[in-house]
């Protein structure tokens, strides 16, 4: 249903949008950045299983998948870090559900984050769906609730943003322990750091 694909959406958008152009730009900083988001956004725009866009589409799609292949599963790692600090969620079902149902998504990255969620929070992803006029047979993720609630949602929303602290946090820790190095700070940590003053200065 409808709540079930909002859901599945928070999951996939925590990788898509939050770790995977984080991860980038660590990498390689603003041009990292822009040419993750180019290829999301073509993924997103034209990256369809359909017959208009199968053959032009499929290039970005591709690529899209390669590019999020470590932030799918960095963001499914950092969600079930959240379920920590999530009172209704459980991080050990996230972690076991991710690492054993994550592939029976059709999307070889999806299923990561997606498997997170619904072990953290005892629900059943993906499975049987409606996708280009057709009925898509896939897997179900998780063994939890199918039947979703407007309660889940908040839910899926509130582990959402505990874990993009927890990114948060991890960044920072990254960064001071970078500066606590001896020798000069790398560009990408600067960067960061005059990111952070500018910030500052706003508030």
């Amino acid at each position: 249903g409808v709540a079930r694909a909002a859901v599945e959406s928070c999951a996939e958008n925590f990788s898509d949008g939050v770790v995977a152009p984080v991860f980038w730009y660590v990498l390689f900083g603003l041009p990292g950045l822009f040419v993750y988001k180019t290829v999301n956004t073509m993924d997103s725009m034209i990256g369809h299983k359909t017959e208009r866009y199968l053959s032009f589409g499929m290039t970005a799609a591709k690529l899209d998948d390669l590019m999020s292949f470590i932030p799918a599963r960095l963001a499914g790692l950092i969600l079930g870090i959240a379920a920590f600090l999530v009172p209704t969620a459980h991080p050990g079902h996230a972690i076991g559900t991710m690492l054993r149902d994550a592939r029976n998504h059709s999307s070889p990255n999806a299923g990561w984050p997606e498997g997170a969620v619904a072990g953290a929070l005892g629900l059943s992803l993906a499975g049987p769906r409606h996708y280009g006029g057709k009925v898509v047979k896939d897997k179900w993720i998780g063994n939890g609730r199918a039947r979703l609630t407007v309660q889940d949602i908040h839910r899926a929303l509130f582990l959402y943003a505990v874990a993009c602290l927890v990114q948060a946090g991890i960044i920072v820790a990254l960064l001071m322990t970078q500066l606590a190095a001896p020798g000069q700070p790398s560009r990408e940590a600067e960067t960061i750091l005059h990111t952070l003053g500018e910030l500052k200065d706003l508030f």
